[in-house]
């Protein structure tokens, strides 16, 4: 319905870009909200570990162009986009949410997209990286953006059929829950968010239904159904009544992982398909989550993760011929010189094209008013003469001066510049195949390396250091022989 804002987040003075970038998705990926991270998509990065990969793709920027502008540092962004209640499910929410991202970002940057269902009206809370998907750039965060954002959520929301806000003027102070105004949720629904809230911390059925009267509901089982009922409520609701995801059978299966859906507060939710998973994930540091404030639930899921990534990890390392630590971290680094020296030769073939480009067209500007320049000069500088053709004797000089920044002497013919552009773009294509495929590659062992590192306790500094005072025995040895 509408984009509310667009805010660039900061690096606080007591945080490191890690823990900031994790505060904030932490924030939008909140369990509680999000029917216990069910209604969460990523896109060029595994929601789970988003913070940890917006990080890594930082370093890798910063390794690349060796910029770093401390604490002024943009580390990402964060924009909301809400929906008129009863108009739209948590899974449509989800899905036009993502569109809108995409559309926004142009898909050259990774993001995060979470569904908040803890408030009267649905709405989508959605974090960018400010880095690109090449750690070359960063988004340009230009003039009125947010109105920009607003414009383009509202053109999604008419795409597919929902109501925008017409001149949206909210009372100052006032949520925007109450602009958008209120709407009573049914038993059921109220239900049904109640069941997503406590089942991810829910180890049995009998956890469960514990769980369930501990929030105020009174649970009333036979042998046929279980029916329950909320404080006020008149008449009590059965888990079938509820939807497909909510029967006594379905649950079972959701507190054992063997159904994972994305339920909804007004019809019982459905199937999505999960987004495919690259081939390695970073591991989590479960300990440092639960300072956060992490609970039982998220750390038996952490666990598992850990573990089938650890198992990932180790496959990976046993496909690719690496067989020990040493062995990872020279092929880890040959491949990301490998990367960013393709990445070099790129930028380098891109900056000469635009060079030659630049310098045909002062070459034809210089061809043009070279005649008028001659009669300028021939008037001797005759002020009137200047005034007369201001504009041509500019473009003459200002053409000369790109020449002499240049220090050339003899002027290109139009016809060699194009010879060397056609070459130079061939080559500039021929660096391109393959690039995206040994990204990812050079991605997939930094990931691996970093999860390496976490199982065996080797902090990077350390290892670095390890590294070289190795060497510098070996060459002391060497020097004794």
């Amino acid at each position: 319905m509408a984009a509310t804002w667009l805010r660039p987040l900061h690096i606080r003075r007591d945080r490191t870009i890690l823990q900031a970038i994790s505060e904030r998705t932490g924030y939008a990926k909140n369990e509680e909200k999000t029917q216990g991270g069910l209604l969460v998509r990523g896109y060029a990065c595994d929601p789970r570990t988003a913070d940890e990969e917006f990080w890594l793709a930082k370093r890798e920027y910063e390794h690349i162009t060796g910029r770093n502008n401390g604490m002024k540092n943009v580390i990402g962004y964060h924009f909301r986009q809400s929906f008129k209640p009863g108009e739209i499910t948590p899974e449509e929410a989800l899905d036009v949410g993502y569109e809108t991202a995409m559309r926004w970002t142009k898909g050259n940057h990774a993001f995060i997209v979470c569904v908040h269902t803890d408030r009267e009206h649905i709405h989508c809370a959605i974090v960018y990286n400010s880095t690109n998907l090449d750690c070359t750039g960063k988004f340009n965060n230009f003039k009125n953006s947010s109105f920009a954002i607003r414009c383009l959520s509202d053109l999604v929301c008419l795409e597919h059929g929902l109501s925008v806000i017409e001149n949206p003027k909210p009372s100052r102070g006032k949520s925007y829950g109450i602009w958008l105004g209120e709407k009573e949720p049914t038993w059921q629904e109220k239900l049904r968010r109640k069941i997503d809230e406590v089942l991810p911390t829910s180890e049995s059925f009998p956890d469960f239904l514990k769980a369930m009267k501990d929030a105020g509901y009174t649970v009333r089982e036979n042998r046929k159904h279980i029916s329950m009922v909320a404080p006020g409520q008149k008449r009590p609701a059965r888990l079938k009544s509820l939807g497909e995801n909510y029967t006594e059978e379905a649950i079972r299966e959701r507190i054992s992982m063997t159904r994972s859906v994305a339920s909804t507060g007004a019809g019982g939710g459905h199937q999505r398909s999960a987004p495919p998973e690259r081939q390695v994930s970073l591991l989590i540091d479960i300990q440092a989550k639960i300072r956060e404030g992490k609970g039982a639930g998220y750390e038996h899921w952490a666990r598992i993760f850990n573990i089938k990534q650890t198992a990932k990890t180790l496959l990976f390392l046993k496909d690719t011929g690496i067989d020990s630590y040493d062995d990872l971290v020279k092929k880890s680094a040959a491949m990301s010189t490998e990367f960013n020296d393709r990445l070099a030769s790129i930028k380098a073939a891109e900056k000469r094209l635009a060079e030659i480009k630049e310098l045909q067209k002062h070459i034809g500007t210089y061809s043009k008013t070279r005649d008028i320049y001659a009669r300028y000069m021939k008037s001797g500088k005759n002020p009137d003469f200047y005034e007369e053709h201001r504009a041509e004797i500019t473009l003459h000089l200002a053409a000369k001066n790109h020449f002499d920044s240049l220090g050339i002497k003899k002027l290109p013919t139009i016809a060699e510049l194009r010879k060397e552009y056609a070459t130079l773009d061939v080559e500039r294509k021929k660096l391109y195949t393959g690039y995206q495929e040994l990204k990812a590659k050079s991605r997939e062992l930094l990931i691996a390396k970093g999860n390496a590192d976490r199982m065996l306790g080797i902090k990077a500094d350390e290892h670095e250091r390890e590294t070289h005072e190795t060497q510098a025995r070996r060459r002391n040895e060497a020097h004794d022989r």
